[in-house]
């Protein structure tokens, strides 16, 4: 533990619609608790591409919670080392498909506003692929900076929003 670090509760969604989706996220899984120990798993869900290229593929998606003190952009870091190690490649075209995607939603109730990191994710309050798994984990769970619970939030999107189906495993 980091000498006076608190721990808290952080959150990652996890997304794949390249490869074998499902395989990608169980490894994702397992190395964060390579790193982490026990893991928050909500249920996978299948769901359309949002801000996608035209003819993407369906994303498998989840969402973790871990609990610990090691410090958001290290956090980050790993993150983006683990997307590489599982086949991930960035080539610069927004929302490409991708082998592996881990996103870094919450630490706690920390905020950050930098050219590397913010915190909470600044799109997870509007997107139903998070907010439905993030439901299974805690559906009274308030992003920071929001005043609803991921459960309001998620009943307050559009119909049209929540393509987001369970994916039997």
């Amino acid at each position: 533990m980091n000498e006076g670090a608190q721990l808290r509760r952080v959150g990652f969604s996890l997304g794949s619609n390249l490869g074998d989706r499902l395989a990608a996220l169980e490894s994702a899984c397992d190395h964060l608790a390579d790193v982490f120990g026990a893991l928050r798993l909500s249920q996978v869900y299948e769901t359309a591409p949002v801000g996608c290229p035209p003819g993407s593929p369906a994303y498998l998606n989840a969402c973790v919670e871990v609990e610990t003190d090691m410090p958001a952009p290290d956090i980050l870091q790993l993150c983006m080392d683990i997307e590489k190690a599982l086949g991930r490649t960035r080539s610069g075209v927004y929302g490409e498909a991708r082998t592996c995607d881990i996103d870094l939603l919450y630490c706690g109730a920390e905020t950050y506003d930098t050219a590397e990191l913010t915190l909470p994710h600044p799109r997870a309050h509007g997107r139903a692929f998070v907010l439905r798994p993030l439901c299974d984990i805690d559906p009274a769970l308030k992003l920071p900076r929001q005043e609803k619970t991921v459960a309001e939030l998620l009943a307050a999107l559009p119909p049209s929003e929540d393509g987001v189906k369970p994916f039997p495993i």
